[in-house]
């Protein structure tokens, strides 16, 4: 009977060593996902002891990428993108550029083909939207600017890694490697021609039928009541149309998946799929790490050396320097430009996913493999450290370089009001820090109630759109008392602070009560443990979210109560 096992097999040791693993990770501060990759070099056939079945770990992790892509699909927001557009879009082509030309720079001194050197270095460009959304959310500054910024270029890298997906398959024989249905030569166009027809229809088609079907469907078992239908109703469109996809249109597993998120995402129950696939999705992205990680050859580290090293520095110097410069050019902080930095200082899934795509179309060797997994096990783990030196580095920099400080000071247009402000916003007004979805409600009964205000908001487009419709706004970060002096904090009878970033809000409240010791001070924070030290240091009214729905929520039920009582 043991030779019908083997999927159990693979599974239990999978999961048990994933489990164990990436405990050990997580208690040594490192990231869950550096033991979900030892975990499979452990049970590959690299190491001795225990090997899982690869051909089976290999449909898994197909399983794998459509549920990983799945969740970013459905996760995507255009909106975020599109408030970050002029530093994401720019940023994130000519970094991956950059980081794409050394790979492929060490790859040819390396004696390797331009074919295999340039997919190894688009391997090496794109870093993990999993590690970064860990990293920025155990920071607290996931909701900041500087967070949003970095989110926003990882999602441009996501669409340009999904667009060399599609691509590569057509342009594989070109390249070296296998090619698509046998094109070659003069057929080459014409079957980048259907490719690029066939994505076409595909997303047409997800856009037009796709949009309204699914989002029917689901609320169709959503009135059926039934938990477990919900979930296998969302599971089943995920796999299902990446199946679909691969079929009809020869469009990628991972691209049917995105697509098949980001159409579910239109629907009013979207939250309620992600949150219900979670648990699926997480298993089987562990079963991906671990695939991948089976893959590795642990001789390299001790074969080739200088090789590993290269691509650590490629990925931890090279696209950190890269990032590091593009956004000062924007004209950005220094903190931002460290933070983004950062943030693109490690690889993940999609390097994974474009090597396994190109071990398939022959451009990606064993050898290359192994130094890209490499990359990934040493840049994760390092990417915690390279975080936790943004403070200190910047103000080490600052302190050294006059240069780092004429940029910090620089002048920027959207910093100052303009002159012809008229004199209601600079004298008893409220000055309103972050325009988000809570900053814009307060904005609008603030305006039906005439009361003059100013924002201070770090999204520098938003500035330039609100001053656009007459609203009174500067840019930059609100606990630098330069920022909060332009907006006239002095002279203002209260500050509001709508963003709930809990270290960012007391330093903006201590710089407000330093220039103006009567302004009246309202704070917003996420978390109790904060709310309460906010309180007891008496900065000002706190806000904590879930109390104040509480005390609506309670509010109108007794006031209902009462009124049902005197109709009785």
């Amino acid at each position: 009977m043991d030779h019908n096992i083997s999927l159990i097999t693979t599974l239990a040791a999978g999961f048990g060593m994933a489990l164990i693993l990436g405990f050990i990770a997580e208690r040594i501060k490192l990231p869950a996902l550096v033991g979900y990759l030892v975990a499979g070099i452990l049970i590959g056939p690299a190491t001795p002891g225990f090997v899982a079945d690869l051909n089976i770990a290999a449909q898994l992790s197909e399983i794998g990428v459509m549920l990983l892509m799945f969740g970013v699909g459905l996760h995507f927001s255009l909106g975020d993108l599109l408030a970050v557009k002029r530093i994401a879009v720019p940023g994130a082509v000519v970094q991956m550029g950059c980081a794409t030309l050394l790979g492929l720079g060490v790859a040819t001194a390396w004696g390797w083909d331009w074919g295999h050197g340039l997919l190894f270095g688009l391997s090496l460009s794109c870093a993990s939207t999993v590690v970064l959304l860990k990293a920025l959310e155990a920071r607290g500054v996931l909701d900041s600017m500087n967070g949003r910024i970095a989110v926003g270029w990882l999602v441009v890298e996501d669409l340009a890694t999904v667009l060399v997906l599609v691509l590569l398959p057509p342009l594989a024989g070109m390249l070296g490697g296998t090619a698509a249905g046998g094109a070659a030569g003069g057929s080459l166009a014409i079957t980048i021609a259907k490719t690029l027809l066939e994505v076409g229809a595909f997303i047409g088609l997800m856009m037009i039928v796709g949009r309204k079907v699914i989002p029917w469907l689901l609320w169709q078992v959503a009135g059926t009541g039934s938990r477990e239908l919900f979930t296998l109703s969302v599971v089943a469109a995920a796999i299902g149309i990446a199946y679909g996809a691969a079929q009809l249109f020869s469009v990628s597993f991972a691209l049917g998946a995105f697509f098949a998120g980001m159409v579910m995402r239109e629907s009013e129950y979207s939250h309620r799929a992600a949150e219900e696939s979670l648990p699926l999705r997480d298993a089987f992205s562990v079963l991906f790490f671990v695939s991948v990680g089976m893959l590795f050859q642990p001789s390299i580290l001790v074969e080739q050396p200088l090789r590993v090293l290269s691509v650590v520095a490629i990925i931890m110097l090279g696209k950190t320097l890269a990032a590091l410069a593009i956004v000062l050019v924007f004209r950005y902080p220094l903190n931002t430009a460290l933070t983004v930095a950062a943030s693109l200082a490690q690889i993940g899934e999609f390097s994974f996913i474009l090597a396994g795509l190109g071990q398939a179309l022959g451009l990606v060797s064993a050898e290359g493999m192994s130094l890209i997994l490499a990359g990934a096990l040493f840049s994760i783990a390092l990417n915690p450290v390279m975080f936790s030196a943004i403070d200190p580095l910047r103000r080490w920099i600052l302190r050294r370089s006059a240069l780092a400080r004429e940029l910090e000071q620089r002048g920027d247009p959207y910093a100052e009001l303009p002159m012809t402000t008229e004199r209601k916003y600079l004298e008893r007004q409220v000055v309103l820090v972050g325009y988000g979805r809570v900053g814009q409600r307060i904005a609008e009964d603030l305006r039906r109630l005439d009361i003059p205000f100013v924002v201070a908001e770090q999204n520098r487009e938003l500035v330039e759109s609100l001053r656009q419709k007459g609203i009174p706004a500067v840019s930059g970060d609100a606990a630098e008392p330069a920022v909060l002096i332009q907006a006239h904090i002095a002279d203002a009878a209260m500050l509001v602070v709508a963003t709930p970033d809990a270290i960012d809000v007391r330093k903006m409240a201590e710089v407000a009560r330093t220039l103006n010791p009567d302004i009246d001070i309202v704070l917003r924070t996420h978390g109790e443990a904060e709310s309460a030290l906010l309180r007891k240091e008496g900065l000002g009214t706190v806000f904590f979210g879930e109390e104040e729905l509480a005390k609506g929520m309670a509010g109108h039920v007794s006031r209902r109560i009462a009124e049902l009582a005197g109709k009785a």
